[in-house]
């Protein structure tokens, strides 16, 4: 056979160059080759992918392993628990139960705490209530230790003046004399006649016993419907002056209302005013001072009202003061009171000099005022 080369026709006219038949032999052993090691490799990826598989049934086993160990665990954890969990729900709920009352017992210490807050306002206004006095410095001085325990706590007192009413009942009298052991000599004396024209009297000494109070508490409250108006002008006609203040105080513009009633005090000259209304008397006492007619400035200041809370007594004794009982109705009371008077001022009857005397003739009755017996 000739070595003449052939060429490959197609249909459609092309030509294809026809290779040698060692170089096909060459491309087939190439792939041959090229299969055996993609033959190599998809074993080794088959054994790879089986020992991936195995793993990952390990790792499943090992977690379902593991889930139902930690359930088990939760379970026995919860029964341990179990017999616990009463007495800690018991403890919270004490907890709970106290802390209630914690809160329950502030609150009421809140509310007592507004309360004297309220009483502290209150007392505050009472303080600022009193009406004016005039006062004057007459030369008389504290000394020695009074004095240094006054100055070193840095307080100041006031005194009140007693004043005890002492129902007089008739046939009786009242005397009291400039030396108090005058006085104790006519009581321990007893027995006392007395010649009076042709009558001869048989009277009684007696010492006067009365109740003094030794502590007293008061709570008070500023009124809120009455105000007390002090600073009046001396007037003769008493009613006539309660009417302009009534007229005065009724007005709007004077920041006043209905009035109830209009009340004199005598024993202190001031002038109470009740109003129909809470809020009236508030406004007129912030304003205190207020001109009547264009002609009386007066004080208004808040009227307070006392209860008194706790209260202490002990008997006293008037140490000068003796009570003559016994004396009858014979003669006009002059008369009677000057024949009395004058035989008690004989020191041979064991009198001494007379302070003062009155005398209450059977069936009248009368009140004695006692003050504060001033040292001599």
């Amino acid at each position: 056979m000739s070595d003449e080369k052939f060429s490959l026709v197609t249909t459609n006219g092309d030509v294809s160059t026809v290779t040698s038949l060692d170089e096909v032999m060459q491309e087939i052993k190439k792939q041959k080759e090229s299969y055996t090691k993609l033959l190599e490799d998809h074993r080794e990826l088959s054994k790879d992918v089986d020992s991936n598989v195995d793993l990952t049934k390990q790792f499943q086993k090992q977690i379902a392993t593991l889930t139902g160990k930690l359930a088990e665990e939760k379970k026995e954890q919860a029964r341990s628990l179990e017999p616990h969990k009463g007495g800690r729900m018991r403890t919270l709920q004490d907890e709970e139960s106290r802390l209630k009352a914690e809160i329950q017992k502030l609150d009421e210490d809140l509310v007592s705490l507004d309360r004297l807050t309220h009483q502290l306002k209150q007392r505050t206004q009472v303080s600022t209530a009193m009406p004016e006095k005039r006062v004057v410095f007459t030369g008389s001085v504290s000394v020695g230790t009074e004095a240094s325990a006054g100055a070193q706590a840095g307080t100041s007192s006031i005194d009140m003046k007693v004043r005890i009413m002492y129902p007089m009942e008739g046939g009786t009298a009242l005397v009291t004399f400039e030396d108090e052991k005058v006085a104790q000599n006519i009581v321990r004396m007893e027995h006392h006649e007395i010649h009076v024209g042709d009558c001869v009297l048989r009277l009684k000494a007696k010492p006067v016993h009365f109740l003094m109070p030794s502590h007293i508490e008061m709570d008070t409250h500023v009124c809120p419907r009455r105000i007390l108006v002090s600073d009046l002008p001396k007037v003769d006609d008493e009613n006539r002056l309660m009417d302009r203040l009534e007229i005065h105080f009724q007005k709007k513009r004077n920041g006043g209302g209905e009035v109830e009633s209009v009340d004199m005090l005598h024993d202190s000259g001031n002038v109470v005013i009740t109003f129909m209304e809470d809020n009236v008397a508030k406004g007129l006492t912030d304003t205190k001072n207020h001109s009547v007619d264009n002609k009386y400035k007066l004080r208004v200041t808040p009227f307070v009202n006392g209860e008194i809370t706790d209260l202490q007594t002990r008997m006293s004794v008037s140490q000068r003061t003796v009570l003559l009982t016994g004396i009858p109705d014979i003669m006009e009371q002059e008369n009677m009171q000057d024949s009395l008077e004058i035989h008690f001022q004989k020191g041979g009857n064991g009198g001494g000099e007379v302070d003062a005397f009155v005398y209450n003739p059977m069936g009248h009755r009368k009140l004695a005022i006692f003050m504060e017996d001033s040292p001599k």
